[in-house]
């Protein structure tokens, strides 16, 4: 039997610091001048603060159109409601997976304190075919995404796709797409299967890590915060540096379509960019 392919590190990308809503601080490191997007993900955002002036004016009702948005929730609570009747409230370790399909508006708005907020937002792209389905949502609360124990003493929580077999809290997802959080202890190593010719990234939150090699002298050094973009292969292996190291491990199957993005819609040309701004105008952008 042939070795796995390894993913090694194409890039590193350094996080924007930007603001968003109604004046969110946050980290962007997708959507950027310098990436626009990485197929199909669209926006990789990570916010956090313990002030809650850097966050609490929120993200105030808006369209979207086109994508898929996750956001997952590693502190503090953000209240949302939704154009086809979804309304709570997301916590601490909660996924909020949403398929705006022909079109939604939406609003999340963050508590003040005690706890500092902490989270990532995520856009997956949506193929041509499903570009207007009709809206959908997903609330995941954190007692139903599993947490796989792996050796070495690592912990990774399963928000979609597999892990050890495991398969994760969110499916039904045209991307098919692994979302996991992997926390590992300080000198451990983690391996995990990707499938070969997916878009790969790993966003580091919680100290460095090595991505690529048989051990931690090879390969290259992820510190905290970066999104590396990963090669094409079929296995990642990270391991943890000196201190305990947390990071996102997310793929996705590319759509290799063409793709406009105008503020939160992504469509396949400007003339779809345009119906959708004249039925924001006339009213019947949101259908019964």
């Amino acid at each position: 039997m042939n070795a796995m392919t390894e993913r090694t590190v194409k890039d590193i990308v350094v996080p924007v610091r930007t603001s968003d809503g109604a004046g969110v601080q946050l980290k962007r490191s997708i959507a950027t001048p310098t990436l626009d997007h990485l197929d199909p993900f669209f926006l990789f955002d990570h916010f956090g603060s313990e002030n809650p002036e850097d966050y609490i004016a929120g993200f105030p009702m808006h369209p979207h159109r086109g994508i898929e948005t996750i956001t997952y929730m590693l502190d503090g609570d953000v209240t949302h409601r939704d154009s086809i009747g979804n309304a709570g409230t997301i916590g601490p370790g909660d996924v909020q997976w949403m398929t705006a399909g022909r079109g939604i508006m939406h609003e999340e708005m963050p508590h003040a304190g005690p706890k500092r907020l902490d989270g990532f937002q995520i856009w997956v792209n949506l193929p041509r075919t499903l570009k207007m389905t009709a809206p959908r949502y997903q609330d995941v609360p954190a007692a139903r995404i599993p947490e796989v124990a792996v050796p070495g003493g690592g912990k990774v929580r399963v928000v979609a796709g597999r892990v050890e077999g495991v398969p994760g809290a969110v499916r039904e997802i045209y991307a098919d797409p692994t979302y996991i959080d992997v926390a590992l202890p300080a000198g451990q190593t983690f391996e995990q299967p990707v499938p070969k010719g997916h878009t790969g990234i790993l966003y580091v939150f919680r100290g460095e890590v090595t991505v690529g090699g048989a051990g931690a002298q090879h390969g290259r050094t992820v510190a905290s915060p970066r999104l590396a973009i990963l090669s094409d292969g079929e296995v990642v292996r990270v391991h943890a540096g000196a201190a305990p190291a947390r990071f996102l491990l997310l793929s996705a199957q590319p759509l290799h379509e063409p793709a406009v993005r105008y503020g939160p819609f992504v469509m396949n040309t400007k003339e779809e960019i345009a119906q959708t701004l004249e039925e924001l105008r006339n009213g019947t952008f949101i259908q019964p």
